[in-house]
């Protein structure tokens, strides 16, 4: 279950950061881009990791506040969710 859980989100990692280059050359070459929403889809589904990455290597969409910060939490999402699936123990309070 855990094996096929980190392949499943390592495609669409490398989904979500392939699609995140191709956009960002799409634009440059003011050619039809990929919807935004299509974007967003890829990360929620799991390719939040490779989504990020891909803003950040392709310094794409970086100016957008909604991106930066929704494929942030979308990419930290997804390596709980993938620790938590492992049986690694998560902690449930912090205390200072």
């Amino acid at each position: 279950m855990v094996q096929t859980l980190m392949i499943y989100m390592a495609i669409l990692s490398i989904w979500a950061f392939a699609a995140m280059g191709f956009d960002k050359k799409q634009a440059q070459k003011k050619k039809k881009r990929i919807p935004e929403r299509n974007l967003w889809l890829l990360a929620l589904l799991g390719g939040g990791v490779g989504a990020y990455f891909g803003m950040q290597i392709f310094r794409h969409k970086t100016r957008k506040t909604a991106f930066r910060i929704g494929f942030l939490l979308f990419a930290m999402l997804d390596v709980v969710i993938l620790l938590a699936a492992s049986g690694v123990k998560l902690p449930t309070s912090i205390t200072f």
